[in-house]
C-alpha cells in the first residue's frame, strides 16, 4: 500500500489575512504612472505611497500607526517637478526614505517622527547625474551611506548621500534596467534588463562578472533578487507568455537549478523575499493573490506553499522588513496591498498554540545598524548585515539626523564660492573688497534672522496642530 509523504517544514501552513477594514489606510489616490515599481515602501514607523498629484511629483508619508481615512489635505512629500517612480526606506535609519522621479534625479528626505504638518519641499540632498528619468532606487544592506540608482540612460550610479557625489558609475547595460537587487553583503548585485539578460555585477570592480542570456524565454520583464545563500531567484515570461520563476546559480548560469510554469496572466510578478525564513511571495500587478514559497536545498528546490486571495487587484505592494512583524502572534511577514484608493496591510502568520517567543520561527534578523562607513565599502570591505534579536520584538528609535550630514553637504556650496573669488581678490580694490565683505555678513544675519522666524512660526503651528497651545 503506497502512502504519499508529506514534505516537512514549518512554513507549510502559513496563512494569509487581511486586517479589519478600520486597520487599514483609505482615501488614498494611488499614482496612475504606468511604470513596474511597487508604488509603496514600509518600515517599523512608517508607510510611503505615491499618490497621483498635479504640477509634478509626490507621496505621502503616514505613520504606521495612523490607520483609518486620510485626509484629502494631509501634507505630501512633493520636491519632485515630475512623476514619482520608486521610493526606498533606508536600512540603517528609519526617519530617511530615497525617492527618483521623471525629472532626471533622486532626492533623499528626512522625514519627522511626528506626522507631517506642512508639505515637505526640501529634500536633505538632490542626486543629480543622471540624463534620463530615473526609475530605481535601492540602499545598500550594510553600508551607510549608500544609495543605487538607475535611470532611462542605461546607466547605474551609485552615490555617497553624506556628500552628494557619484562614488561608481556603470553603462554596461544597452538598453532599459528592468530590476536591481543588491546580494546579502553587498558586494554584488544582480540586474535584469531589456535586452533579455540578467548580470551579476561588482560594483567597485565596475565590471559585469556574470551574465545569462534569456533566463525566461519570453520578451516581456524580468525580475530577479539575491537569495540569502548567493543564488538568484528570477520571474519572467516563457516564449507562450506565460509566467516563470527560476532559481539560478550565479557561478554557473548553463541551467538553473529549478524552473518553474505558473499561469497566462499579464502582469508581472513583483518578489518580495524574507531572508530569515528563505520566503518569497509574489505579487502581481492587476492580480487579486499573493503565492508564496519556499527555498530549499532539496529538490524541486522551490516549494509552492499556498496563495492569498482577494477580491480587488493589487496597484503595487510594500513589504515590512522582519523586525516590524509581530512575533506574540507568530507573525512572520506583512505586505501592504495598494488598491486603487486605499491600502490595505496583510499578515502571513504560522499557526501556533503556544502564546511563548518561538525561537525557530524569528532567528536573529538584520537589524538597524550599518556593518560599515562608505568609504570601507569602497575600500574593498565586505560585512554581512549587524543582526538582532526579536524576543523583546522591535521598538523603533527616535529621529537621528542623518550622519551626512545635511551641514556637510550645505557646507560644501559656499566653500567653492569662496574658493573661486580668492582667485581676483588681488585685482579688487580694498574699499569694493570691504563693501563687498559687509554686504555678504549683513545677507548672513537677514537669513539666520528669517530661519529663526520660519522655526519660531513652525513650532507655534506644531502647537496648534497638536491641540497643545
Amino acid at each position: 500500500m503506497s502512502r504519499s509523504i508529506v514534505r516537512q517544514s514549518k512554513f507549510r501552513h502559513v496563512f494569509g489575512q487581511a486586517v479589519k477594514a478600520e486597520q487599514g489606510y483609505d482615501d488614498i489616490r494611488v499614482s496612475k504612472v504606468t511604470w513596474d515599481s511597487s508604488f509603496c515602501a514600509v518600515n517599523p514607523k512608517f508607510m510611503a505611497v505615491i499618490v497621483e498629484s498635479s504640477g509634478g511629483g509626490a507621496f505621502l508619508v503616514l505613520p504606521v500607526s495612523k490607520t483609518g481615512r486620510v485626509d484629502k489635505n494631509y501634507p505630501l512629500v512633493i520636491g519632485h517637478s515630475g512623476p514619482v517612480l520608486d521610493i526606498d526606506w533606508c536600512p540603517h535609519d528609519d526617519n530617511i526614505i530615497a525617492s527618483c522621479s521623471e525629472d532626471c534625479t533622486a532626492m533623499v528626505w528626512q522625514i519627522p517622527d511626528h506626522s507631517l504638518t506642512r508639505p515637505l519641499s526640501d529634500p536633505i540632498v538632490v542626486l543629480e547625474g543622471h540624463s534620463k528619468r530615473v526609475g530605481i532606487v535601492s540602499w545598500h544592506p550594510t553600508a551607510r551611506n549608500i544609495l543605487l540608482s538607475a535611470g532611462s540612460d542605461n546607466l547605474i550610479i551609485i552615490w555617497n548621500v553624506g556628500t552628494g557625489e557619484p562614488l561608481i558609475s556603470m553603462d554596461d547595460h544597452p538598453d532599459l534596467i528592468y530590476s536591481i537587487s543588491w546580494n546579502r553583503n553587498g558586494s554584488l548585485f544582480c540586474t535584469t534588463c531589456k535586452d533579455r539578460r540578467l548580470r551579476v555585477c561588482d560594483p567597485r570592480k565596475r565590471e559585469v562578472v556574470a551574465e545569462r542570456l534569456a533566463p525566461h524565454e519570453g520578451i516581456r520583464p524580468m525580475r530577479a533578487i539575491f537569495t540569502r545563500d548567493g543564488n538568484i531567484f528570477t520571474t519572467g515570461f516563457t516564449r507562450m507568455s506565460q509566467r516563470e520563476l527560476g532559481l539560478w546559480d550565479p557561478t554557473n548560469f548553463e541551467e538553473p537549478i529549478a524552473l518553474l510554469e505558473l499561469d497566462t496572466s499579464n502582469g508581472v510578478l513583483l518578489p518580495y523575499y524574507d531572508a530569515d525564513a528563505n520566503m518569497v511571495y509574489l505579487c502581481g500587478k492587476g492580480d487579486s493573490s499573493i503565492r508564496y514559497f519556499e527555498i530549499t536545498d532539496e529538490p524541486p528546490y522551490v516549494h509552492y506553499l499556498n496563495t492569498f486571495s482577494s477580491k480587488e487587484p493589487q496597484r503595487g505592494m510594500g513589504f515590512m522588513p522582519k523586525r516590524g512583524v509581530d512575533v506574540s502572534k507568530c507573525e512572520i511577514a506583512r505586505l501592504y496591498k495598494l488598491l486603487d484608493k486605499k491600502c490595505e496591510p496583510i499578515t502571513m502568520t504560522v499557526p501556533r498554540k503556544s502564546d511563548l517567543f518561538q525561537d525557530d520561527l524569528y532567528p536573529d534578523t538584520a537589524g538597524p545598524e550599518p556593518a560599515m562607513e562608505p568609504e570601507e565599502w569602497l575600500d574593498g570591505h565586505d560585512e554581512d548585515p549587524i543582526l538582532m534579536s526579536m524576543k523583546e520584538g522591535y521598538i523603533p528609535p527616535k529621529s537621528r539626523e542623518l550622519k551626512v550630514v545635511k551641514k556637510n553637504v550645505l557646507d560644501s556650496r559656499p566653500t567653492t564660492r569662496r574658493s573661486m573669488s580668492t582667485v581676483d581678490t588681488n585685482s579688487l580694490p580694498p574699499q569694493l573688497l570691504e563693501r563687498l565683505l559687509e554686504e555678504i555678513q549683513n545677507l548672513k544675519a537677514t537669513v539666520l534672522s528669517q530661519e529663526k522666524r520660519i522655526c519660531d512660526l513652525e513650532n507655534k503651528l506644531s502647537q496648534y496642530t497638536n491641540g497643545t497651545a
